[in-house]
């Protein structure tokens, strides 16, 4: 598919690297208005345009890749919606569960397609996390504990991460990748409880939050952006009827409780350099495929559905920051 690339930062650089190394993709434009838009244009032979409707009127594009700032999703979509295309947006897709349906109704009364690029759903520890909670070689769930952890973003261009009205902070930027994991294995909970953690500098930078459903499963997830140069950390653990299984950082190990222990492979086959401060992985470039698989057949994700998509943000909006 002919693809339109919106914003080249770290997303939109490992999202390039990424369409680079499949043969059914063609990035034929970028669209951007700043200086680092400008020197990734002229690196990646790139023609640049300030607006998707521009690029449209010039360019063989059948899909928009929105790799902006995330207060400028809806715009953007719209404008692609408009001008005929299927977008693919970086997570979150919206900060309110109001502006994504927007985006959804959008994109039915186009024909097309909106895709929302929750990328911790294709990795190889949550196809083993899925898989067994699906076949349930434990029994079923009974709790989970699901941790992500990191320095605050003063990465940002602009500082836009730190900015409640443009990211969304915590419960948007980095909760929602596990928020949306659990929703997708369990449902939406039935009930939400957030344990106050101390704001930082205004801030509410660590976020600890216990969800709970009618058939008695509960799961707990900790987020958080502190200011203190911790290394990356996103682990979790669920405990089933007859075992658990741990995922570490590293490994995914089952623990059963007739004392068989299992190492689940989760080696990933496809390892791209991403760019930003992640190892090279297969994460983006199977997330990205689907997509496009999706496309040609303008059908919606069965990864991220819409339904999950808006669910997940009827809980964030809950959740403080």
């Amino acid at each position: 598919m002919n693809i339109l690339l919106a914003g080249a930062g770290g997303m939109g650089s490992a999202h390039f690297r990424n369409y680079q190394q499949m043969k059914e993709a063609h990035v034929q434009a970028l669209v951007g208005v700043s200086e680092a838009d400008r020197r990734a244009a002229a690196e990646w032979g790139l023609p640049l345009y300030e607006t998707i409707t521009e690029a449209v009127q010039k360019e063989p594009v059948e899909i928009a890749d929105l790799c902006v700032p995330t207060y400028l999703h809806e715009a953007l979509a719209l404008e692609a919606f408009r001008c005929g295309l299927h977008v693919i947006t970086e997570k979150p897709c919206a900060l309110s569960v109001r502006s994504a349906e927007n985006m959804f109704r959008a994109a039915k009364n186009a024909g097309r397609q909106l895709y929302v690029a929750q990328v911790v759903q294709f990795t190889r520890e949550t196809e083993v996390l899925r898989r067994v909670v699906r076949e349930e070689p434990y029994g079923k769930p009974l709790d989970g504990f699901f941790e992500r952890l990191s320095l605050k973003p003063a990465w940002s261009q602009g500082g836009w991460l730190l900015d409640r009205e443009k990211s969304g902070l915590v419960p948007f930027d980095l909760h929602i990748h596990d928020l949306d994991l659990i929703v997708s294995l369990f449902g939406k909970p039935d009930h939400v409880q957030v344990s106050p953690c101390a704001a930082n500098q205004g801030i509410q930078d660590h976020l600890r939050v216990g969800y709970a459903w009618e058939n008695g499963l509960t799961v707990c997830g900790e987020a958080a952006w502190f200011n203190a140069a911790i290394p990356f950390a996103a682990r979790w653990r669920v405990y089933f009827e007859r075992g658990m299984l741990i995922y570490d950082g590293n490994t995914v190990t089952g623990y059963g409780a007739d004392g068989a222990k299992t190492v689940f492979d989760t080696a990933d086959p496809v390892r791209i350099a991403s760019g930003i401060n992640l190892p090279a992985n297969g994460w983006f470039y199977r997330e990205l495929a689907h997509f496009l698989a999706c496309a040609e057949k303008n059908e919606p994700s069965p990864l991220v559905p819409e339904s999950q998509v808006l669910a997940v943000l009827s809980v964030a909006e809950k959740l403080p920051a």
